[in-house]
């Protein structure tokens, strides 16, 4: 983890690039005084609803179907203790500790909102606990996305109990109990309320879908660049993509995906060499390659869709019951997962989209009959080699997986707690299941690029144009040229790590970038 500005809790609500860097970098987070103040108030108002002989749900009741069982006072510490220890109930493998630090995070700002009722230890002690880089141990499975991500969110509680195993950071897998010490942070004693407090959130759907959004965005511009190179080394046309055709569809996205393949595109001398209707006759190019704005922008538009969703879901205090701001404690439905749910699940659908497109786009290359002029599978020796051919197979391979993973969660809902939670969301599984299939764009991106450049490479003598070139140069640091088949696998991963970290964006936007202020300093 890198040294990031720290970010403040309980101010404001979070911005995206918030939960990223505390999540992914590390920043610290510092608690506004106000917002403690807020917590220091409510706790107040909890604690004289605790003396009252009258029932309050989730101060002296039971929780879910026992919702209307009354709890001594005396019990009701255990009752805390017990609703956490019985929750943190998760299965499978860890989830990841990006995932992990996102889900606490978000539930620390709703703490600090001063809507839960927690005391201000509570606060601190999750504050203090991403600041040591303590991450505790959660299970994929157990979460069905109402009641919030229950069982996830249980098992940082108990961590927070000083219960349970987490690692520490150095990735060491520790019992809770000496991390904390070793952080000198002392556990929680969960007192009335605090227990629900802590686990009624969709913070760990809410934190992956804000993860996804960030990689999807660097993605969506590599899809770009990627389909500019194919359009470029497949012998395709640029003019379809003009501003004016563009702007007879007024849709947003496709405005700002045809705008980068244009810029990507700008100055080649391949698009240049058949750009005289005497040396192309071809009317129109392939769907895969006309039509490449089209799909990228809408895949744009529905990101931008779930960015809205998410910005309102972190202005939200999601808790059950929750302190109104005139003092009262109410019960709501506020942690059902839906809106998040359904917006993870559009994301998985034009993800799956976005890569199936991609691989039409490469099986094109690698096709003598539709590449207009490359040797069959990119080969070296055709008959002896078998030049990209396999890749392909990965890429159609990941995106027929990306398909099944764009079957919506959101549509399935399991009845729980005795019918009491009888509708449910499935947010957590369709995070889950996007984070894959993010993964899974990345890499079938990432032998497009790598089989683009080794067509530009054999369009030689001619140039590409500077951007796509740029990205070509960038890839041959990793990945060889055409030449005899060699070990591929290396080669694939290495350009995927270049797609995932946004080099290939960025070597390709940057060209751009310099060219527009070249020639915009000419004129």
């Amino acid at each position: 983890m890198t040294a990031e500005p720290p970010v403040t809790v309980g101010g404001a609500p979070l911005r995206p690039e918030d939960v990223v860097a505390v999540a992914r970098h590390g920043a610290r987070v510092e608690i506004a005084p106000e917002a403690l103040a807020r917590v220091a108030a409510t706790r107040t108002l909890v604690e004289g609803l605790a003396d009252d002989p009258e029932p309050h749900y989730g101060i002296s009741t039971g929780f879910g179907a026992l919702a209307t069982t009354f709890i001594a006072p005396e019990r009701r510490m255990q009752l805390q203790a017990s609703l956490i220890r019985s929750h943190a109930a998760g299965t499978g493998a860890e989830v990841e500790r990006e995932v992990v630090r996102a889900l606490m995070l978000l539930r620390l700002q709703t703490l600090a909102t001063g809507h839960t009722g927690v005391r201000p230890v509570v606060v601190e002690t999750y504050a203090a606990m991403l600041d040591a880089v303590i991450t505790p141990i959660v299970r994929e499975y157990g979460s069905l996305g109402c009641s919030g991500d229950l069982a996830p969110l249980s098992h940082v509680a108990l961590a927070a109990m000083g219960e349970g195993r987490v690692r520490d950071a150095g990735g060491v897998e520790v019992d809770a109990a000496d991390a904390l010490a070793a952080a000198s942070i002392s556990p929680l004693v969960l007192r009335e309320k605090e227990g629900l407090a802590l686990i009624n959130g969709t913070d760990g759907m809410l934190g992956m879908l804000l993860l996804a959004l960030h990689d999807l965005s660097v993605l969506l511009d590599t899809a770009d660049v990627a389909a500019a190179m194919s359009v470029e080394s497949q012998l395709g046309t640029d003019a379809v993509f003009a501003a004016d055709l563009q702007a007879l569809r007024p849709q947003a996205g496709q405005a700002v995906s045809a705008a980068n393949l244009r810029a990507v595109l700008s100055g080649s001398p391949i698009v240049a060499s058949h750009r005289d209707p005497a040396v192309c006759t071809r009317v129109q190019d392939a769907y895969s390659l006309r039509c490449s704005p089209q799909v990228h922008g809408a895949a744009r538009d529905t990101a931008d869709h779930a960015r809205l969703i998410a910005s309102r879901e972190l202005a939200a205090a999601v808790d059950n019951p929750v302190i109104t701001d005139e003092g009262r404690v109410e019960s709501n439905g506020n942690f059902h997962g839906a809106p998040v749910a359904y917006v993870l699940d559009f994301l998985a659908i034009a993800v799956a989209d976005v890569a199936s497109i991609s691989e039409r786009r490469t099986d094109r290359a690698l096709d003598p009959a539709r590449s207009n002029g490359l040797p069959p599978f990119l080969a070296d020796e055709v008959g002896v080699d078998s030049g990209l051919m396999i890749a392909q197979y990965a890429a159609a391979g990941i995106v027929s997986e990306l398909k099944r993973l764009a079957v919506p969660a959101s549509v399935d809902s399991i009845p729980s707690s005795a019918m009491q939670e009888d509708h449910v969301s499935m947010g957590w599984a369709a995070a889950r299941k996007l984070r894959r299939a993010i993964d899974g764009l990345a890499r079938v991106l990432a032998i497009e690029v790598l089989t683009a450049s080794r067509a530009l490479d054999l369009r030689a003598p001619l140039h590409p144009a500077a951007a796509t070139g740029a990205v070509r140069d960038l890839v041959r640091t990793v990945a060889g040229g055409p030449g005899p088949d060699r070990f591929l696998s290396p080669e694939m991963e290495a350009v995927g790590s270049l797609v995932a970290s946004g080099a290939v964006t960025r070597a390709a936007l940057t060209t751009t970038s310099e060219n527009t202020t070249t020639s915009e300093g000419t004129r």
